[in-house]
């Protein structure tokens, strides 16, 4: 009787705080998205107004028209696709090794895996950078890939290791019971009940890689991506174009998220087992 209360009282008091925590998310992305279509008199005042009373495409035509925005927006999008492939041909048979090992085994790779993750991206940037001078690879894509995939691998083999962890080794084992081979029950059995897992982990290095900003300041020259447009024009003080900028920076990021919320579940990530 009285968990039925506490339950009833947490749902009363949950609601309303997931609908303050959805408005005090959405209010600073309507801020910017009214900044970059409002004239600067409505902006640049001492109090502006919360909502759009003139309405102008003058930034938007700016930004659209200085050529500069493309070819970032190409070079974003190939880094941060080719990064989530990556990610997870890579990933993907080192995580189900893994989540196969014994209990004390696997903690302590996986705890290893996060001791790489201990230091900032300023402090490995650095040594990354000069050793891609020599390699040739400053202000190339596979240079940022490479980079990226440092970032993002440990997580993502975290991720899939719970994913594969899920699978019962039943499974396998019937398969390989009935003549299939490992790597054929793998291919057959697991990676497709673990697809919804995989495509949450990909988007997660996808969203990752396209809002990474430390290593593309580090690696890039001439070519810049979307985030260090951002940084750019925050340096000259181009106050309304940095506001367009950073709404097309997230204008991917919600239509990939809306188009794959129905495998950003709980149960997704520990794969769909019927």
């Amino acid at each position: 009787m009285k968990k039925d209360k506490f339950g009833t009282v947490v749902n009363k008091i949950s609601f309303p705080l997931l609908i303050l925590f959805t408005i005090a998310t959405l209010i600073p992305i309507y801020i910017l998205i009214k900044v970059s279509i409002s004239k600067p008199a409505d902006v640049l005042t001492q109090h502006p107004t919360f909502l759009i009373h003139n309405f102008t495409t003058k930034h938007w035509s700016k930004v659209l028209a200085s050529g500069k925005l493309w070819p970032a927006f190409n070079r974003s999008f190939t880094v941060a696709s080719f990064t989530a492939l990556f990610a997870i041909i890579i990933a993907t048979p080192a995580s189900y090794v893994i989540s196969r090992l014994d209990k004390k085994v696997k903690y302590v790779v996986i705890l290893s895996l996060f001791f790489t993750r201990m230091f900032p991206n300023v402090g490995i940037a650095l040594p990354i950078s000069v050793k891609f001078i020599k390699w040739n690879l400053i202000d190339s894509n596979l240079g940022l890939v490479l980079a990226h995939l440092i970032e993002q691998l440990p997580f993502i083999t975290w991720i899939l290791v719970g994913t594969f962890e899920t699978i019962p080794v039943d499974l396998e084992k019937s398969a390989m019971i009935d003549g299939a081979s490992r790597i054929r029950a793998l291919i057959s059995i697991v990676i497709p009940i673990a697809t919804p897992g995989i495509a949450v982990a990909a988007l997660y290095v996808w969203l990752n890689s396209w809002n990474e900003f430390t290593y593309a300041l580090y690696l890039s020259l001439s070519e810049n991506t979307l985030p260090l447009q951002v940084y750019y024009y925050i340096n000259r003080g181009g106050f309304f174009q940095t506001a367009t900028y950073a709404t097309i920076l997230a204008i991917p990021v919600a239509l990939i998220t809306y188009a794959l919320q129905k495998h950003l579940k709980s149960d997704s990530l520990g794969g769909a087992i019927k």
